[in-house]
This record gives structure tokens, C-alpha cells and sequence, in this order.
């Protein structure tokens, strides 16, 4: 394995193949909203208000099924590894959260949920041999992840593997996602971007609304405080716009997330992955079209 350009070469079958990260950011687009759905599928929230969880809005649920494969931590340490939301909203949420359900619990409604979601958006699909396929070469990629360092890759990673393949599919995805975003978090960290700053900064570029992120619990105050430190910086003007340096400092981010994010599809091999992205059109397109998935988020999917 070597590495040039900012690519990566794994030979396979005596080729050598190029996994740029451009590939790697397109297998995230494509299996992000397939991890996404366990946030809005109705099946879901289900599976939540029936062990007692609000589900009036979706963060008194989604903070302890994101959370559960960590098991019943603090407010502290999944503040830590969510990164960007604000401590208090993550405290409001989390230091109720085990005392009405433990985490054991919640990762079995949360496999009942997507079970019966997937069900839904994919119809008779979910059994097909294109979703086995699928399932089959994201698990692989799974199983490739490196978790030194990715708290949540490494809780989801340690979970026992689900029988059904449309469930192996999802737990792929998430495993996938987390490890991506922990090494988004590096990415942030070695940038200097605390996690208000990570928010502005990246709406500063036009990856979502100002509203939107206001969404992970920031006061007003501290929002103007992060701008006027990134202003200080030079990467804001003085309309809270991102400069160019402000510019190329999010791309830098993006490019490592990218990079950082890289090695399972490495091993995948680039001929796989190709297959897998294309196995995961339909399904993505199926879940998109669901209309549960909003049509703007803070991830700044299809904008950076």
C-alpha cells in the first residue's frame, strides 16, 4: 500500500488501484441517508415512545439511540464524542436519558425500528439479492475499520452483527458514518475549530442555514462570540462570511474528513466499492424519496 497525491493505492489482483477521496465521499452520501432514517422513520419513534421517550420532536429519542452503543455514559462523554452540539442540550437529553430505558433496550428497539422502517421505504427490495449484495460488501467495509481513537465507530463496531441482511446493511452504514465523523472531529480539532466554531465556520461556507444549525443548542451569545474569534482569526468578514482563508480552511477539513475516512474502502478495493455504489443507487433513491429525511441538514451533503 503507498501513498501519492493524496491517493491511495491498493492492488488487488495484481492491478493497482487509485481510491481517491472523492470516491470516499461518494459511498458517504450514499450511505448516510441509510443510516439517517433511524432519526425520522415513524417505525422509530415507535419503537422509542413505547419504551418511554418523548417523541413530540426527535431529540429526547435521538440522543439515546445515537448514544446507546456507548452504553450509559454521562452527558460529558457523549457531548465529547457528538462534538458540535452544545453541552446543555446534550445534558437536557442524556442525563435522563438511562433512567428511562438502558442501553441494552434501546439497541434492540432501534434494530426493531429500522426493521420495520427498511420494510416500508424498500418493500419487497429488502429481501432482494441486490440489498444482500449490498449488505455483503458494506459489512466487509465495516470490518475493515480501524477504530483507535473513533469512540462511536468503535461502540457500533463492537456490536454483534444482526442475522438479517438488511440489518447488516444498516449497522454497515453506521459503523461507516461514525467513523467518518470521528475523524471528521480530528479534522475540526487540528483546524483549531472548537464546537460552536465548527458550526459557524461551516455555515460561514453555505453548508446549511444559520437556523439550521441553531438546532444544536447554542445560545445566541456564544454563536456571536465563536464569530467574533473566527473574525479575529481572519476566516470571517465582517457580514460573518466566510474570507478565502475562512474558505480553505473548511476545504482543508473536508479533504482530511475525506482522507481520514479512507482506509475501509482501501481495503474494499476500488472495483467493489464501485459495485457497492452502484448496488446503493436505487435504495438511496428510495429512501430520499420517502420525504423523511429533511431536505436540509448540518452534514452539508451536496453543498461542499
Amino acid at each position: 500500500m503507498s501513498k501519492h497525491d493524496g491517493r491511495t493505492e491498493v492492488e488487488t489482483g495484481g492491478v493497482v488501484h487509485a481510491v481517491e477521496p472523492a470516491r470516499v465521499r461518494r459511498l458517504w452520501h450514499l450511505l448516510e441517508p441509510l443510516h439517517a432514517v433511524l432519526y425520522y422513520a415513524p417505525e422509530v419513534f415507535e419503537e422509542a415512545a413505547a419504551l418511554g421517550y418523548d417523541t413530540k420532536e426527535r431529540w429526547p429519542s435521538y440522543f439515546p439511540l445515537r448514544a446507546a452503543p456507548l452504553g450509559p455514559v454521562g452527558a460529558e462523554r457523549v457531548a465529547s464524542a457528538f462534538y458540535s452540539f452544545s453541552p446543555r442540550m446534550v445534558a437536557e437529553h442524556i442525563d435522563s436519558a438511562w433512567a428511562t430505558a438502558e442501553p441494552g433496550a434501546i439497541l434492540a428497539a432501534r434494530l426493531r425500528g429500522i426493521d420495520r422502517a427498511y420494510r416500508a421505504i424498500f418493500a419487497d427490495r429488502v429481501d432482494g439479492p441486490e440489498l444482500v449484495e449490498a449488505a455483503a460488501l458494506a459489512r466487509r467495509a465495516a470490518e475493515a475499520v480501524n477504530t483507535a481513537g473513533r469512540p462511536l465507530a468503535a461502540a457500533n463496531a463492537a456490536l454483534g452483527w444482526p442475522e438479517a441482511p438488511h440489518l447488516q446493511l444498516w449497522q454497515a452504514a453506521t459503523i461507516l458514518r461514525e467513523h467518518r465523523g470521528d475523524g471528521h472531529i480530528a479534522a475540526l480539532l487540528v483546524a483549531g475549530l472548537d464546537p460552536v466554531e465548527s458550526l459557524v465556520s461551516f455555515a460561514a461556507i453555505g453548508a446549511a442555514s444559520v437556523e439550521r444549525f441553531e438546532s444544536r443548542g447554542w445560545s445566541a451569545t456564544e454563536w456571536g462570540s465563536a464569530r467574533e474569534r473566527l473574525t479575529a482569526r481572519g476566516l470571517l468578514d465582517e457580514n460573518g462570511e466566510a474570507t478565502d482563508a475562512g474558505r480553505d480552511l473548511r476545504h482543508r477539513v473536508e479533504h482530511q474528513t475525506d482522507q481520514l475516512a479512507s482506509a475501509p474502502w482501501q481495503l474494499l478495493g476500488t472495483v467493489d466499492a464501485d459495485r457497492l455504489a452502484d448496488l446503493l443507487g436505487d435504495f438511496w433513491v428510495a429512501v430520499l424519496s420517502s420525504g423523511l429525511l429533511p431536505s436540509e441538514t448540518t452534514l452539508g451533503i451536496g453543498k461542499v
